[in-house]
């Protein structure tokens, strides 16, 4: 090949906008206490990965105001799920993190997910405590 070539690229993949429909985000949250319901999804299982993987997804094609924070936490949690040198203590702040900016969406939130929030944020605070001891 000629030095001076142009390198060839792969175009990139045009970015689309999900559209997600209040059916979609009530199913998120329904899905998500409820595995969180069970207790916590095990560190070496999928489940949880999948779910955080959902929610970044759902995060992404929000133009709500105010979910920086929230998007963050999730990548660092889902990150953090994928190290095994992760300590339960460095999670368990996360996802008492995640569940202060969730009972803070939760005070703003209309079309009803403020009930279903504020129970995630409880929640995620209450499985930050089982893992902090």
């Amino acid at each position: 090949m000629d030095s001076t070539a142009a390198t060839p690229h792969t175009p990139p993949t045009p970015e689309i906008q999900l559209n997600i429909s209040d059916e979609q985000n009530t199913a998120l949250l329904t899905d998500t206490l409820n595995l969180l319901g069970q207790g916590l999804p095990n560190a070496d299982g999928a489940t949880g990965l999948r779910e955080l993987e959902r929610w970044e997804s759902v995060l992404a094609a929000s133009d709500r105001p105010g979910l920086a924070k929230i998007k963050q936490e999730i990548k660092l949690l889902r990150e953090m799920l994928g190290s095994s040198e992760t300590q339960a203590h460095e999670v368990a702040e996360v996802l008492a993190s995640l569940g202060a900016e969730a009972a803070k969406v939760g005070e703003e939130s209309a079309n009803g997910y403020s009930d279903s929030l504020h129970n995630l944020s409880r929640t995620l605070i209450k499985a930050g405590n089982l893992l902090s001891r």
